[in-house]
C-alpha cells in the first residue's frame, strides 16, 4: 500500500489537479497511479506533465526514451517504473523482450541507442561527473549537443519518478516487473 494516499478517482484529487488528470486520461485512456499520487501536489503534477510533454517533442526517439527509462529504473531499483516502462516499451515503442532485457542492463542491439544508454547510465551512476571518454563516446555515436542535453534531462526526470515511486511505495498498476538485485546488476 502506498505511503502517500493516492486519490482513487480524478474527482478525489485536489481540484487544481483534476483538469490535468482528465488530460492524462484522454491521452492514455487511464490515469496510472503515479499521476494520481503526484496529483496531491497540483504544482508537481503540472511540472511533471509539462516537462514530460516538452521532452517528448525533443530529438530523442520514443524507443530510446523508453530504453533510457528502463536503464535508469534498474539502476534506482524502482519496480513501479520498471513495470510501467516495460509495458510502454512493449506496447508503444514496440521493443521485444530481448531488447527490453538488454536495455535494463544498459545495452541495446541498436548501436546509436546503445551509446545513449551507456551515456545515460554513466550520468546516473556518476551523478553527472562523467569521464572525458563518456563524453567522447556519445559524441562519436553521432549525438549533438542538444541531444546530449536532452539525454541528461531524461535521466533527471526518470530519476525523479523513480525516487517518487520508491519514497511513496506507489502501488503498481501495470504487469509487475521487479528490479534485479544490485549484485546481478553490477555484474553486467
Amino acid at each position: 500500500m502506498s505511503l502517500i494516499p493516492t486519490p482513487a478517482t480524478i474527482e478525489a484529487a485536489p481540484a487544481a489537479s483534476q483538469a490535468l488528470l482528465h488530460a492524462v486520461q484522454k491521452q492514455l485512456g487511464v490515469v496510472p497511479n503515479l499521476f494520481r499520487l503526484v496529483s496531491n501536489s497540483p504544482i508537481a503534477l503540472e511540472a511533471y506533465l509539462g516537462l514530460s510533454g516538452t521532452l517528448a517533442q525533443g530529438s530523442i526517439p520514443a524507443p530510446t526514451r523508453e530504453r533510457i527509462a528502463l536503464a535508469i529504473a534498474e539502476i534506482n531499483r524502482c519496480d513501479y517504473c520498471l513495470s510501467a516502462h516495460t509495458y510502454l516499451a512493449k506496447n508503444l515503442a514496440k521493443l521485444d523482450d530481448e531488447e527490453i532485457t538488454a536495455n535494463r542492463h544498459a545495452n541495446s542491439s541498436d548501436a546509436k541507442a546503445d551509446a545513449a544508454l551507456k551515456f545515460a547510465t554513466a550520468v546516473a551512476k556518476e551523478r553527472g561527473h562523467i569521464s572525458e571518454a563518456d563524453f567522447q563516446a556519445i559524441k562519436a555515436a553521432g549525438y549533438d549537443d542538444a541531444q546530449l542535453i536532452e539525454i541528461v534531462l531524461h535521466v533527471a526526470l526518470n530519476t525523479w519518478t523513480n525516487y517518487m515511486n520508491s519514497v511513496a511505495k506507489t502501488d503498481i498498476d501495470f504487469p509487475v516487473v521487479h528490479a534485479l538485485n544490485s549484485a546481478a546488476y553490477s555484474a553486467t
